[in-house]
């Protein structure tokens, strides 16, 4: 039964705290949608909560001495207490966790019933030392920082089952080979009276029954199921995506006779796919096979997540394989079920961050470790989930949204945050990432992501890098990565911030006296690192400005892109560029915006992304007449089959000539070759300059791949 729909609702305060149980007079309460937020209600538009939801349903009760009732919660942003009938039934903490509460007295007692949820979703007031375990919803610069998501988001039902409940499931795929696949099964169940009972699990066409003595309450059984010559489920880049349906059903049995009574009492069907992961150095491999994960940062795909269209979650795994993407990154959130559905359908990689970012209070470690067991019990079963994260950026920076991430900060400050030990990164971490390793011990865990090299870990993590935006030059990342390997072993975050095409919000027609301080505070726009990069102030329209920023932000893309590309596995394993798109009205790092809309950037990714492209040393900034330099041509396959009869040519132009190069040969499957050296004669004539490169071949996807690189000429 489902108790979605209107529900009513008043801000709590202590005098109705008192009576609105008591009562049935709740004429003058505000309508409220649920599932939803309740700051999309009329009343509740800046409300920060806490608040009192209420709704009236008509049941009758069990009809069977054996039925039980149960109330269920999918989800409540973010704290719960939850009353029937005025009397207390349990309390709910963790947006993404559903929670299950047995009502089977009360609904026995009568017809009418009166359900009541007092909701708080407290604004973090310390952002250094937050409580609530939100992630990017409550603390991310691609959101609005005023919004609250309060609200019950997720649907409410009431639910039947017989004397035994399967209260917590979890189903995963242990290992996988072309011979054997082993399905993992671990289930809570909750049973009336102490009783025997037959648990019997189908998937992959393998029936496999258990039976078990148990005590009345919880009972923890686990089994594992084989499944002989598997249909294995492959990255869209390595193969096909079979999928099967997984049953859990328990049944009461005559402990004499092992025969049923009454007939199946709950049953569970999740889906999964058959596969393996490993994390070796920093580069995945998928059944055996290895991948350079070409991936995206993905934040909420709207901020009133509850309000997402269905279609809107599938669209964005959709947007990202059009990208040439093989991975997902989830930026500290959870999301809703459509997504990781989609993403098992289309071979989408995720990388699964757990919802903590930045800094948190001490008290929440044992609420945090109880809600990673749950995330594993949520999405273990989806083979599109590979790696696990427990904690973005576990620093404890204060700073403002508006700015770059650290400007403000001291470098010194910055580096002892990232080399000290603190408790956010040597205490919360590991306890997050043994949690989560101790629930699902078939995909990695990274404790951390974001954090330098440190003591103990002196070999780092994945890293967030910024080069063209918050510090330096885009060019820098080469010569950084030929410095400091380790540091690009995987680069989890890059990019710049570019204005949207879809940017009604900023009101282009008031140019130049745009709400600089609200495109600040509410969109994201880091305005400091503009005056710096992309000068407001140097074009003569809102239309200019907008197309420079798009540019800026495609170029520095690309050629981060490429750099990286050009080092893979040698060490780089993969990157995920943030962000792919917005979830809100947003001047971010995007590539898509809040309407789907793409800017430049996101052409220029796909391109980027091809299966095989052709990549030159960079150009530097400035050439000088008559200087020689040599250029290293690099072609990068990440086809799984040799790619015969390649052609790469070069050509160097500038306003008064030319040079020209031609290389040809095969490159084989799954690499980065060196396919030759540009000899470089700088002329002796100041001006723009250009390098054209032009890749052809047979079963090159997608035809003709070209790349440009510009510079200047100057006189000694």
């Amino acid at each position: 039964m489902d108790l979605g729909g209107t529900w009513r609702a008043a801000v709590a305060d202590e005098d109705l705290r008192r009576t609105w149980l008591d009562t049935d007079d709740d004429h003058d309460w505000d309508p409220v949608t649920v599932p939803g937020h309740w700051r999309s209600d009329r009343g509740f538009e800046r409300s920060d909560g806490p608040l009192l939801y209420r709704t009236r349903f008509e049941h009758q009760g069990p009809t069977h001495h054996d039925e039980r009732w149960w109330l269920r919660f999918d989800g409540l942003f973010y704290q719960g207490d939850v009353w029937l009938d005025g009397s207390y039934v349990g309390d709910t903490e963790g947006y993404f966790v559903p929670h299950t509460f047995e009502v089977t007295e009360a609904l026995a007692a009568r017809t009418e019933h009166t359900l009541g949820v007092e909701v708080t979703c407290n604004p973090p007031g310390d952002l250094t030392a937050k409580r609530n375990i939100t992630g990017s919803f409550q603390h991310a610069s691609y959101l609005d920082p005023a919004w609250n998501p309060g609200g019950i988001w997720r649907p409410v039902q009431l639910e039947r089952t017989g004397p035994v409940r399967i209260r917590h499931a979890r189903v995963l795929c242990r290992d996988a080979s072309e011979r054997l696949a082993t399905v993992a099964f671990r289930v809570v169940l909750d049973a009336a009276v102490a009783c025997e009972v037959s648990l019997r699990s189908t998937v992959g066409g393998v029936d496999h029954v258990v039976q078990r003595r148990l005590a009345a309450g919880e009972n923890q059984v686990e089994w594992t199921v084989g499944i002989d010559d598997p249909a294995l489920w492959w990255p869209h880049a390595l193969g096909d995506q079979p999928l099967h349906e997984v049953i859990v059903a328990v049944t009461p049995v005559d402990e004499a006779t092992g025969l049923p009574i009454g007939g199946v009492s709950h049953r569970i069907t999740r889906r999964i796919g058959l596969r393996e992961v490993h994390l070796n150095a920093w580069v995945l491999h998928v059944n055996g096979e290895r991948l350079f994960l070409k991936g995206a940062n993905l934040g909420p795909t709207d901020m009133r997540l509850a309000e997402a269209r269905p279609s809107a979650l599938v669209r964005d795994v959709e947007l990202a394989k059009a990208a040439n993407l093989d991975l997902i990154r989830l930026h500290a959130h959870i999301s809703r079920p459509e997504l990781y559905d989609a993403a098992d359908e289309a071979g989408m990689l995720i990388w699964q961050d757990f919802p903590l970012h930045r800094g948190y209070a001490r008290s929440i470690r044992k609420q945090a470790q109880r809600q990673a067991r749950e995330a594993v019990d949520l999405l273990a079963h989806h083979p599109s989930v590979a790696i696990w994260c427990a904690h973005d950026e576990p620093l404890t920076l204060e700073r403002d949204l508006s700015t770059a991430p650290d400007e403000g900060v001291s470098p010194a400050r910055y580096v002892l945050a990232q080399e000290l030990p603190s408790w956010n990164r040597t205490i919360l971490d590991r306890s997050v990432k043994r949690a989560i390793e101790k629930a699902d011990g078939s995909r990695p865990v990274i404790a951390h992501s974001g954090v330098l090299p440190h003591p103990p870990q002196l070999d780092g993590t994945d890293s967030h890098l910024s080069f063209g935006w918050n510090h330096g030059d885009e060019r820098d990342l080469a010569g950084f990565a030929r410095a400091v390997p380790r540091m690009v072993r995987f680069v989890s975050e890059f990019g710049a911030q570019s204005v949207p095409t879809s940017a009604r919000f900023a009101s282009p027609e008031r140019w130049p006296d745009l709400d600089w301080e609200a495109l600040a505070d509410t969109h994201g726009m880091q305005r400091g690192v503009f005056d710096r990069r992309v000068p407001a102030v140097d074009h003569p329209s809102f239309e200019a400005w907008q197309q420079a920023t798009q540019e800026y932000q495609a170029d520095l893309i690309t050629h981060h892109v490429l750099t990286l590309r050009r080092l893979k596995y040698r060490p780089t394993g993969g990157f995920a560029q943030f962000l792919l798109a917005d979830g809100h009205p947003a001047i971010s790092g995007s590539v898509l915006d809040h309407e789907r809309t793409p800017k430049l950037a996101y052409h220029a990714l796909a391109e980027a992304c091809r299966p095989v492209v052709v990549v030159a040393d960079r150009l530097p900034a400035e050439l000088v007449g008559g200087e020689t330099l040599a250029l290293d041509v690099h072609v990068v396959s990440d086809l799984r089959r040799p790619v015969e009869q390649l052609e790469v040519t070069a050509r160097l132009a500038w306003e008064g000539g030319e040079q020209r190069w031609r290389f040809g040969g095969a490159v084989a499957a799954d690499t980065c070759v060196r396919v030759g050296t540009l000899q470089v004669e700088v002329p002796d004539e100041p001006g723009p300059v250009t390098l054209h490169l032009e890749l052809t071949g047979q079963g090159v996807p997608g035809g003709t791949v070209t790349r440009t690189d510009r510079s200047r000429i100057v006189l000694a």
